[in-house]
């Protein structure tokens, strides 16, 4: 029996500016798309998102997420749920809805297909002098809430759960089919890890890196993982929360970052762009790459 190509299903979380997303959807082409628009979206932005998509976009049970929360990690491992059940896709790519592809559909497929039974997912051990004084540690000992974007932390330390490795790392991740596998079978088979992650602090960070990292959770994940992240992200000097917002003035940095990769591999994604900011930027990106021709065209 001949062997399917590798082919990746895309898992995409949204909240705003459906003219990005419809335009980031065309450009994920032919892949399956698995959609989710936060329950707190307005019903005009929501509509203008989703209605008329092709068919091989679908959407995600609605709930509310939001920067910090743990929801966010629900709306994951429920994409991985909904590609794995839908798909015979190799491989499960997380984006958000201000990401974008910085290669076509053919060399996505070819990087893949050079590492059918691997994950790209650049992690690290917690506690990470990065994530400072304490490594990142805090984020797991307390419980914390999120309101709007300010944390709100019960200072009465809890004890960390045994038995897993603490790891940390980004939501933008592509997982090999059986890794993503590993995660719902440990968000359903493990309560104990739901709830001290519920109460964590940016759990999208921590949940998912760990249970990959955890050898009885998710084995031979050391060996079948590249520890590389596909996505280039045009951070800059300044103190903020979330990355800068990508325009033409960032044409350069972004195409070299894409046709001079560190260590040999692509970023086969970028961040973050929107319709108001970036659309010059986007169509230049769609020419060097030969994204949307279809759509170009027409």
């Amino acid at each position: 029996m001949a062997i399917s190509p590798a082919v990746p299903a895309c898992v995409v979380l949204a909240h705003q500016d459906p003219a990005h997303v419809r335009r980031l959807v065309e450009a994920l082409d032919p892949f399956d798309v698995f959609l989710h628009c936060d329950v707190s979206t307005p019903e005009s932005v929501y509509r203008a998102m989703v209605d008329g998509l092709p068919e091989r976009v679908r959407l995600l049970p609605r709930i509310r997420t939001g920067w910090a929360r743990w929801e966010n990690v629900v709306t994951e491992v429920a994409g991985y749920r909904a590609a794995l059940d839908g798909t015979d896709a190799t491989h499960v790519a997380v984006l958000t809805g201000s990401d974008y592809p910085l290669a076509d559909a053919a060399e996505i497929r070819t990087t893949l297909e050079a590492h059918r039974e691997d994950s790209f997912v650049a992690t690290f051990p917690l506690p990470d002098p990065l994530w400072g004084r304490d490594g990142g540690l805090a984020r797991l000992r307390y419980r914390h809430w999120a309101w709007h974007k300010h944390m709100l932390r019960l200072p009465i330390p809890r004890r960390l759960p045994t038995g897993v490795v603490l790891t940390g790392g980004s939501q933008l991740k592509v997982l090999a089919r059986r890794h993503a596998t590993a995660v719902v079978d440990a968000f359903d088979g493990r309560p104990d890890l739901v709830r001290t992650w519920r109460r964590s602090w940016v759990a999208d960070e921590t949940f998912v890196p760990t249970v990959l990292a955890t050898p009885a959770l998710t084995p031979g994940f050391a060996d079948e993982h590249v520890q590389h992240s596909l996505w280039w992200i045009g951070w800059d000097d300044s103190r903020r929360k979330s990355p800068p917002w990508l325009g033409t003035a960032d044409a350069g940095r972004v195409l070299e970052r894409r046709t001079v990769p560190d260590g040999g591999l692509p970023h086969l994604f970028a961040r973050k762009f929107s319709t108001e900011r970036s659309t010059e930027l986007l169509d230049l990106i769609d020419g060097a790459f030969a994204l949307r021709q279809d759509v170009v065209r027409s």
